[in-house]
């Protein structure tokens, strides 16, 4: 089904992580790996390679550094960074630096296995307490500079803004498919035109930047 290769140095946290893949996505080839060096190989091994889960402080890694080597050794497969770290300016920079979703080993079995399935299916996927903290410091901040200003949002038809209010909860393209009744084909078009309407480039960025506003104000317009 998939081809993945798990890159940690703790022996049960692959055990660990091996198991969810192996029941959650029946049938994929799971590869191992316990330091930098040799996940930079295997992956240059096996360009077939749909998914790479990196742990953020494994041998080799020095942090960031570690993800921006392998982002930079195989730019076409999707990179999702596993790690105990909770810091949520840490978790930002990782999708800056080309991480398609960022799982804390602290997440429950199910969750580990829905954030793997909407990074798989195209989807960046952020913790939601990460989301929720963003949007709190948002709040308390008089001067943010990621929030958007009014006149980009008036821009969004009004289905758009449906979408994004969707995507700031943290909802896959499926699901906001299956909640808005709508197509996921439409869903995709329409996310496209809110980065594109926001001058963002990704959906993190759009779900960050979003998290202040009152969807309810501009949708009675």
């Amino acid at each position: 089904m998939y081809k993945i290769l798990i890159a940690d140095d703790h022996p049960l946290f692959r055990e660990a992580i091996h198991n969810v893949i192996q029941d959650g996505f029946p049938g994929s080839e799971i590869l191992e790996t316990a330091d930098l060096d040799s996940a930079l190989s295997m992956t240059l091994e096996n360009d077939d390679l749909d998914l790479v889960l990196l742990d953020l402080n494994m041998p080799g890694m020095h942090g960031l550094n570690g993800l921006i080597n392998m982002r930079n050794e195989a730019p076409t497969i999707p990179v999702v960074i596993v790690s105990a770290e909770q810091d949520k300016q840490i978790v930002l920079q990782a999708i800056t630096y080309g991480a398609c979703g960022f799982i804390t080993k602290s997440s429950p079995r199910a969750q580990m296995t829905e954030a793997i399935e909407q990074i798989l299916n195209g989807n960046v996927y952020l913790p939601s307490d990460i989301i929720r903290s963003q949007k709190q410091t948002t709040r308390r901040s008089q001067h943010n500079e990621q929030s958007i200003p009014p006149e980009l949002l008036q821009a969004l038809t009004r289905k758009q803004l449906l979408v994004l209010e969707r995507m700031t909860k943290g909802e896959s393209n499926k699901q906001i498919a299956y909640n808005l009744d709508i197509a996921e084909t439409t869903v995709k078009a329409h996310v496209s035109a809110i980065l594109r309407k926001l001058n963002v480039h990704n959906r993190v960025q759009a779900i960050l930047s979003a998290g202040d506003i009152d969807f309810t104000a501009y949708l009675r317009r």
